[in-house]
């Protein structure tokens, strides 16, 4: 099946019994609703991608920066992100990775790993449709707008179909 293009919409970093989150989304051309795939992910994976997209200065390598590292020294990078198979509530994911000869390497790993690794590499995320279909929530702002479309045209046929005679109200005498 093919793959779609993904964005972070947003992490979410649970504490306690709230689950932490990561919330990917379809990237669409204007205008098109997209789809947004939610992965639930453990707290400190949560703060690994939170940290790698934002700029930090110093400091030593965290895990996910010593990958980077160590596939640059070999003469690898990251190519992208796949996240390819749902199964219940567990997702898998694949790291592409392409070798200085430019033989191409599949390597699973946890989508969370995945994207904190992506964020700072700055490579696409992708995910199959197959997981989308599984596991994507509803677009409810497609849906919001397909029933405002509804609710004017039923609104703008009813003005269309009014007479001058649907304005001339008679008021029974005994009625008063």
């Amino acid at each position: 099946m093919p793959l779609r293009r993904m964005d972070i919409e947003s992490v979410v970093v649970g504490g306690g019994p709230v689950a932490s989150l990561l919330l990917l989304r379809t990237r669409e051309p204007m205008g098109e609703s997209s789809l947004r795939l939610p992965i639930r992910i453990g707290q400190v994976e949560a703060t690994a991608i939170s940290m790698g997209a934002r700029e930090r200065s110093g400091g030593r390598p965290m895990t996910h920066d010593l990958l980077a590292s160590t596939l640059s020294a070999l003469g690898a990078h990251c190519a992208s992100v796949r996240v390819m198979a749902v199964q219940g509530t567990t997702f898998f994911a694949q790291l592409e990775l392409v070798r200085e000869d430019g033989e191409r390497v599949f390597v699973d790993a946890r989508p969370s790993d995945a994207v904190a690794l992506a964020v700072r590499t700055g490579v696409p995320v992708y995910a199959d449709e197959s997981v989308l279909a599984t596991a994507a929530l509803p677009d409810f702002q497609g849906v919001e707008k397909d029933e405002q479309a509804a609710e004017l045209e039923e609104f703008h046929a009813f003005v269309e179909n009014l007479s001058p005679e649907d304005f001339n109200v008679t008021h029974d005498e005994k009625s008063e």
